[in-house]
């Protein structure tokens, strides 16, 4: 015999939101909500909704749809992070994952991490070139987030040419493009708070006062601010609390247990929120949170990562960026408004890049009259190609080195072969450097 479930009792507002629950689950606005994770300030004007059978609206009372939601989410939530401080344990953040994250996610695991998938997309790019100038929009747009002033143009010029940077902005693109180089040699490596502290020297060499960089800020003066109106909108844990803290983050980086299993890119999510949360450093916590993001994914196999400019994407999407973090700390620390906004950057990131393999396919049809002509490689092909499009364009020597990623000795032969056969003319800026034009003989061909 089964034994008989005992009887539960309902008040008659418990009864009402349960039944709302079943009822409304499938509904065109919860599915809204749940598709954006949408919070109160956007759900409280959701007061109308049409019934798919009679076409009309019906009223509905937003406090009670939201009642229904916190419900919800109260009950399906997963602890995401928890530290042990003084003899106790703090919950910290929390998560959920429903149907439509599960499907980004799937998708993205799909198109991040199958080997086959990275040669079908990639496989007519040069991807060392292209990977190149990944890492350069990469560091210019996570500067830009931060104030850097300056055009890609310029900043891809002084990186390819390897020019010194004229003023902080620069340097920022710089740091973050050298943060970039080394954790893709680190990729692999666990991280610690020597590493956390050279992520951050790296990131913020030359732009920060030396005592600040590479260490935990050691006051409680460091607030996030709103940039317009001047308003405090995050005070940081205290500073004596640190040491703790980013023990704990770099514990949780390093480990992912079966039974406390958390998707890599919710994961990734939730460090990079973390970074900005505890604010550990004086300056640079952005920067520093979106690289450990970016090494976080490529340790975990997420190989296509650095191919995108992710904070491209959260350039275009600075204000939802930051309202993220502010959704998470006023609701309870429900930090799935953030990994929800991550997963969308990551999405919106491999579309663009998609975008851009096709468009890069028709290009390299008009390379062919170039290739055709024999004895010219497809660097070459390039470099002929932008001269066809600019002609007062020039090259050197280190910027053929950077933008194609390849040796000195290479970059050099494939500019000299061109001179040699009167495309290019070398042009001499001093004894040693020359800068390379069109040449006479380059409209005959």
């Amino acid at each position: 015999m089964i034994e008989k479930a005992p009887k539960i009792e309902f008040d008659k507002n418990t009864e009402n939101i349960l039944w709302m629950q079943l009822h409304n689950r499938h509904s065109e606005i919860i599915k809204k909500i749940e598709l954006d994770y949408l919070y109160w300030d956007k759900i409280k004007y959701l007061n109308k909704e049409r019934q798919p059978l009679s076409n009309e609206f019906t009223e509905i009372d937003p406090k009670s749809l939201w009642k229904r939601v916190k419900l919800e989410r109260e009950l399906n939530h997963k602890l995401a992070y928890s530290i042990s401080y003084k003899n106790h344990s703090f919950d910290l953040l929390k998560y959920n994952i429903n149907e439509y994250l599960q499907q980004k996610l799937h998708y993205l695991d799909f198109n991040f991490g199958a080997g086959l998938q990275k040669e079908k997309l990639l496989s007519d790019l040069d991807k060392d070139s292209y990977l190149n100038n990944a890492l350069m929009e990469e560091s210019i747009f996570s500067s830009m987030i931060e104030g850097a002033t300056t055009t890609r143009v310029k900043a891809k010029d002084m990186l390819r040419k390897n020019k010194k940077p004229k003023n902080k902005s620069e340097q920022m693109i710089l740091n973050n493009y050298k943060t970039i180089q080394y954790i893709s040699e680190h990729q692999d490596d666990n991280i610690s708070i020597e590493k956390l502290y050279e992520i951050h020297r790296l990131v913020t060499e030359s732009t920060l006062e030396s005592e600040d960089v590479g260490v935990f800020r050691n006051s409680n003066e460091v607030h996030v601010m709103n940039e317009l109106t001047g308003e405090i909108i995050h005070t940081p844990p205290n500073f004596e609390e640190l040491d703790i803290l980013m023990k704990s983050f770099c514990v949780f980086f390093n480990n992912n247990p079966k039974e406390d299993f958390i998707h890599p890119i919710i994961k990734g999510s939730i460090l990079h929120f973390l970074i900005g949360y505890i604010h550990p450093f004086v300056d640079g916590n952005g920067r520093t949170a979106r690289a450990i993001f970016y090494w976080y994914l490529l340790k975990n196999g997420y190989w296509l990562t650095e191919y995108l400019s992710i904070s491209r994407v959260i350039m275009k999407t600075k204000v939802q960026y930051e309202k993220a973090y502010i959704y998470t700390e006023i609701d309870d620390m429900d930090v799935t408004y953030f990994i929800h906004y991550q997963v969308k950057v990551l999405v919106r990131a491999f579309e663009e890049l998609k975008n851009y393999v096709a468009n890069k396919k028709k290009e390299q049809s008009k390379l062919s009259k170039y290739l055709q002509l024999g004895n010219i490689n497809e660097r070459q092909a390039i470099i002929l190609q932008k001269i066809e499009e600019d002609e007062n364009r020039f090259f050197n020597v280190k910027e053929i080195e950077n933008t194609f990623n390849i040796t000195n000795q290479t970059a050099r032969t494939d500019i000299e072969e061109l001179v040699d056969q009167g495309f290019l003319k070398k042009v001499p800026i001093n004894k040693k450097t020359y800068n390379y034009w069109k040449g006479d003989k380059f409209d005959k061909n």
